[in-house]
Formats: C-alpha cells, structure tokens, sequence
C-alpha cells in the first residue's frame, strides 16, 4: 500500500456521506448511533442467551450465534466511522485505512451470505430428512460449514483489495458514499478497470450467487415438502421455523442485487440508501426477526435477562 501511495497523488479520500447538509449532521449521528447500539446490544443478547440455555444448542442456533457475531463486527465496520464524519468538518479516511475498511466490509458481509446459505440448508434438512437429522447435522459437520463460511469470504475480499491496489487515482479523491464500497472507489480511477470490472462480473457475481442459490435450492425442496404435509398444523409449524430465516434474506439479497447487479455507470444516490439496509439495517434488525416469532429464543432471552436481574 505504501509503494502504491507514492505512485498516486491520492493519499487519502474524502467520504461525503448520506448528506452535504451541515443541519443533517447531528440528527444523522443520533440515529446512527441509536441504531448501532441497538446493533450490538440486540445481537450481544442473541448470543448471551444462546450460550447460557442449554436447549439452544442446537445447530440452528449454533449457525444463529456466528451471524449475530458477524453482524457486530460488520456494523462496527462501517457505523463507527459514519459517525465520526457525521462529528468532523474533515470527513477524510486515508487510502490504507480505506482499503482495510472494504476489504473487512466485504470479508464480513459474505460470511453473512455464506452463513445465511448454512442456516437455510439446516432448515432443509430439519423438514426434508428429519430422521437423519441429528447425523447429517453433527457437530462436526456444522463447525465444518462455520469455518468454510468465515474463511472463504477473505479470500474474495483480498482479491478484490489486491486488483484496486493496482489501480491509479490521480484527479478526484471524493468518494460518493458513506464508507469505502468498490464501485465508488473505480469510478474514482484514472487507470483501465477493466480487469477489476471482468473480475467483479465474473468471479464476485458467482461468489455471491452460489449462497444465494444455494438457498433458494433449500426454499424449493422445504416448499415441496411442506405441501405434502396433510394437515395445516403441519405446515404451519414448518413454515413458522423458516420465516425469520426468509425474511433476513430477503431484506439482506435484495438490496444487495440491486446495488450491485447494474451497470457502474448508474451508481446513484438511491444506491447509497439500499446500501444501508445490508450493511446497517439488516444487522439491527436480525436479532428482532429471530426472537419476536420464535418461542425458543423468547424463551432463551427472558431467561437471561430474568438471571441478570436476580
């Protein structure tokens, strides 16, 4: 990165933020920091509540614990910075600390995917082969799934990060976004971007399909399955164990495909705004989607909090 700096006359970027408006600041940094709290303190509680109950631990819940992990660490990522410009007349990141925030941005965020994959397929089997379960899905095998899902995603990362690091800036250093995202940094660039463009169409469009059909895979199979249960009790159940689960990805895929399955040329505004609901939103929200209509969870929580309080 050194080597790189003094190639460039870039040595750092300015990160303009969701608003220019200096009125926007504080109100922005209020609710940022209301929602990073409720981040940590919601998935801290998952965690808590998953480790001290001893009836969730299972692998649902083991695969649950990792993604609120995650979460917290991708928030912290992102939101920490976010409100230290909201605060600074300088709202700059230096190209070394820029090139680390991406590349734990999108290390984290597919672990997310990758884990979210785990999670659906531990679905699929619970409903489709349930006498087989307790073998399939192994302690062995889930802390298996776990580390393939924490330790691929860096590989993408760095490659990613490595490609941009070859890259040129030499007029503008703005960056129209609210943290260090790919497409931004390479509309920056006066060097080709063609390789990193081929690499993020060809390589990354896979990297971030496969989970995603992976899951949709599961979806299909556990829809087969329920509609063959006679009774609606029956299916019922089996769709109340998957509707959390449905509704994190729908909110965590569909704002990642459209921001990043257009043209770089259209990056806009509104694709700052989607960004938000991966990179921030989804995270504060998981703990609430997988507690609210979960029995167990509640269970697990009013336990831990009962405990706190005695």
């Amino acid at each position: 990165m050194e080597r790189l700096n003094q190639n460039n006359s870039v040595s750092e970027f300015i990160l303009l933020g969701l608003s220019s408006r200096p009125e926007d600041q504080k109100p922005l940094f209020i609710l940022f920091l209301i929602i990073y709290l409720v981040t940590i303190t919601g998935n801290l509680l998952i965690i808590l509540a998953i480790c001290s109950d001893p009836q969730l631990h299972t692998p649902m819940y083991f695969f649950l614990s990792f993604l609120s992990f995650i979460d917290i660490c991708f928030s912290t990522t992102i939101v920490p910075r976010m409100l230290v410009n909201f605060l600074s007349e300088k709202k700059t990141i230096s190209y070394a600390g820029c090139l680390a925030q991406m590349y734990f941005t999108y290390a984290l965020g597919n672990t997310d995917s990758y884990l979210l994959a785990a999670m659906a397929y531990d679905r699929y089997v619970a409903i489709c082969d349930p006498f087989h379960y307790i073998t399939i899905m192994s302690r062995r095998p889930c802390v298996l799934l776990v580390a393939f899902s924490c330790s691929l995603p860096h590989f993408h990362s760095l490659l990613h990060i490595l490609l941009l690091n070859q890259l040129t800036f030499c007029d503008s250093n703005v960056v129209h976004h609210f943290f260090c995202d790919i497409n931004p940094l390479l509309k920056l660039s006066c060097s080709s971007i063609f390789v990193n463009d081929l690499t993020i169409k060809t390589e990354g469009l896979v990297f971030w399909v496969t989970p995603f059909l992976c899951i949709v895979f599961s979806y299909v199979r556990i829809l087969i399955a329920v509609l063959r249960i006679p009774s609606a009790a029956g299916k019922r159940k089996a769709f109340s164990t998957c509707g959390s689960h449905f509704t994190v990805v729908i909110l965590f895929y569909g704002s990642i495909f459209y921001v990043y399955l257009q043209p770089l040329s259209s990056y806009t505004v509104q694709d700052r705004v989607a960004t938000i609901v991966y990179t921030v939103l989804t995270s504060m929200l998981n703990p609430f989607i997988y507690s609210l209509r979960n029995k167990d969870m509640k269970r697990g929580l009013g336990k831990l909090l009962g405990r706190r309080k005695s």
